[in-house]
């Protein structure tokens, strides 16, 4: 599953990371997998949380469901995107060393708001749904 995390300030905004000494990786979401014990809202509140550090987040919607192949094993790969909502007065931008027990344990991620729309695609298309919480919210790319 995967996170559209939007706190609303001025203008909305979109919780995004970079991984620290790997470009490459792109700009990103938070977003993983789910344990086997766990509901989708639980595992992206979990996957929010190891990612960023933010607990204070709450899940408003399930927007979408993607099915497509993973961009490194194209192996199948089934994606639930949600919209949840950030209190206006969480930090512009932090660094977080990742929890958990996944292939991220241990990485730092540089955590920061973009505001909406966005100016460019996200690593993986991961911005693909935006459009399904607000339709003014397609990024640059998409409306060329």
């Amino acid at each position: 599953m995967a996170a559209y995390v939007i706190r609303h300030r001025a203008a909305p905004e979109l919780l995004v990371f970079d991984h620290f000494g790997m470009p490459q990786a792109g700009t990103q979401i938070p977003a993983g997998g789910v344990h086997p014990s766990e509901d989708l809202e639980q595992a992206v509140l979990r996957e929010v949380f190891e990612e960023t550090g933010l607990h204070a987040v709450s899940v408003v919607e399930q927007i979408a469901v993607e099915n497509r192949p993973h961009p490194d094993t194209r192996r199948p790969r089934r994606t639930t995107y949600f919209h949840l909502q950030a209190p206006a007065t969480t930090a512009d931008a932090w660094n977080h060393t990742v929890c958990g027990d996944g292939d991220d344990a241990a990485l730092t991620f540089a955590c920061h708001f973009l505001p909406l729309p966005l100016k460019r695609s996200l690593a993986d298309d991961q911005d693909a749904w935006l459009g399904r919480i607000d339709p003014r919210w397609t990024t640059a790319d998409e409306r060329q």
